[in-house]
């Protein structure tokens, strides 16, 4: 019986998938970003934390290496393809939250699956992207109640699509797909 390659043609099949459904909603979240911005700067930081949901599904799905990774990478193509404005930052994005995805999974050498695991990784994301983001969103100008809320939703709003992906995971796995 040969061996089978971690990265199977299963296991690249079903990242694509999740890279095409959560690419679709990144090019959406790409289109609203300028009107966010401009509009209600305080949630820019929730709506950027959208964009943690393919690299979570798939090691929910997977659960094996370089998947989060490669869903991400997938996510931003397609993105890329319906926002091509946003590219570089799709395809950025995706190699930091992958990256910081994988890089908590290999702490724990991608044998622990439970959530907290992963609720670790989309905290780690929204700190980064509550100090990032409040550099584009020019943080110092707000008032100090609209501070504290872009703070709070920035580091939240990973955390909170961390467990919207959870879920979508589960309900995969209860469709047959992936493996335990």
């Amino acid at each position: 019986m040969p061996a089978t390659s971690a990265l199977s043609t299963r296991v690249l099949l079903v990242c694509a998938a999740i890279g095409v459904a959560s690419g679709i909603l990144g090019g959406i979240a790409g289109w609203v970003t300028p009107v966010v911005i401009a509009g209600v700067p305080i949630i820019y930081g929730f709506v950027l934390g959208a964009h943690v949901i393919p690299g979570i599904i798939a090691q929910e799905v997977l659960r094996l290496p370089w998947v989060a990774l490669l869903a991400h990478v997938l996510a931003a193509l397609v993105a890329s393809a319906m926002a091509p404005q946003w590219a570089g930052r799709f395809l950025g994005t995706a190699v930091l939250f992958g990256g910081i995805q994988e890089l908590v999974a290999a702490v724990t050498r991608y044998r622990v699956w439970r959530a907290w695991r992963f609720f670790i990784s989309g905290a780690v994301i929204g700190i980064l992207v509550a100090v990032v983001v409040g550099f584009v969103v020019n943080l110092a100008s707000m008032a100090p109640w609209a501070q504290i809320s872009y703070l709070v939703l920035s580091v939240l709003g990973p955390i909170a699509w961390t467990a919207i992906a959870l879920a979508i995971g589960a309900g995969l796995h209860q469709a047959g797909i992936g493996r335990r």
